[in-house]
């Protein structure tokens, strides 16, 4: 069982990731509890289901507790029906660069616009290459976090 997570967020400057992308994945997803001490989400990635229960950030949001399991899909919808308001609908672009995977998150409906990598590491201080699709770092900054988004959507933003 994997317990910890190190990640790194970055913006998106333009869509060549999607030239480079080696798959693509529609995923739905909404929370039970989206408190920072403890989200627990579900999540339908194409025909498959997850619940996830995570920590809150270190100081600096690159690392923290994670723990997922697969359910049934039948399962996943339902829970959906009672998660809190805001689900969140996205098609995820997975990009191998090197040793690393990037995630790239295209969000639609009320997040619609915003377009974010995912890095996975195996320490805080990793080196790692970075494309020239890469934008900003926004590592920390919980405005950029699903749970976050799902309150505070993108459209909404000034």
């Amino acid at each position: 069982m994997k317990n910890r997570e190190i990640e790194r967020k970055f913006l998106i400057k333009n869509n060549a990731f999607k030239k480079e992308s080696i798959k693509a994945m529609r995923i739905t997803q909404g929370y039970l509890s989206s408190v920072p001490e403890r989200t627990v989400r579900i999540r339908i990635r194409d025909n498959q289901a997850f619940i996830t229960v995570k920590g809150i950030s270190n100081k600096l949001g690159a690392s923290r507790f994670e723990w997922e399991k697969e359910i049934p899909l039948e399962d996943a919808k339902e829970l959906l029906k009672i998660c809190e308001p805001g689900i969140i609908d996205k098609t995820r672009f997975n990009v191998q660069l090197g040793n690393h995977r990037f995630e790239v998150d295209e969000f639609y409906g009320e997040n619609k616009g915003l377009v974010i990598a995912e890095l996975e590491l195996t320490s805080e201080d990793e080196s790692f290459e970075k494309p020239d699709w890469l934008g900003k770092e926004v590592t920390g900054e919980v405005k950029y976090y699903n749970s976050m988004l799902m309150k505070h959507p993108f459209k909404n933003w000034e």
